[in-house]
């Protein structure tokens, strides 16, 4: 065997000043990386989706497929003081089997100043198609729920909340 050499020795200090040094230049290099703006997703606050939009908010969740009112039942309260916490339950009548299930549960408000509110995708392994939530929502308005089924068949079905203090404020 040759002569054994033993390691440099390295201090605490110097240790620390190479680690500070690679932090920084990492942190140098993250900040001269460009982000991409994001797109601006809420109006200015207390704007109200114009019916125009909420039409196309509809029509990119259902395409051209004209809704049936009726097979869903909703439960929301009249009246709701906190629009930022609105409860809603959906249920879809449906057996839901592999030939007849509900494939998607859209939600729509129609006053938010972004109208989709959610989407559910469902499946016959759910067993039932129901969904319970909380909601924003901006002033008083009718909410609409949209359930896609795999007959190619929407249902419809709307309820009005009356909120007192606007939950999209911000």
């Amino acid at each position: 065997m040759g002569p054994s050499r033993a390691a440099p020795a390295i201090d605490r200090r110097a240790l620390l000043r190479g680690g500070a040094g690679l932090a920084g230049a990492g942190l140098a290099t993250i900040a001269l990386v460009p982000i991409p703006a994001a797109p601006a997703l809420a109006a200015a606050p207390g704007a109200v989706a114009a019916p125009g939009t909420v039409a196309a908010a509809i029509r990119a969740l259902i395409g051209d497929a004209e809704p049936v009112d009726g097979g869903i039942v909703l439960h929301a309260p009249e009246a709701a003081e906190n629009g930022a916490v609105v409860p809603l339950t959906v249920a879809v009548d449906s057996p839901m089997t592999v030939a007849d299930h509900v494939r998607a549960i859209h939600i729509v408000a129609t006053a938010n100043p972004t109208p989709d509110v959610a989407t559910y995708r469902l499946g016959p392994a759910n067993g039932r198609a129901q969904v319970t939530l909380r909601m924003r929502l901006a002033a008083k308005q009718t909410v609409v729920v949209l359930a896609e089924l795999s007959t190619g068949t929407v249902r419809r079905a709307a309820v009005v909340i009356d909120v007192k203090v606007g939950g999209c404020l911000s």
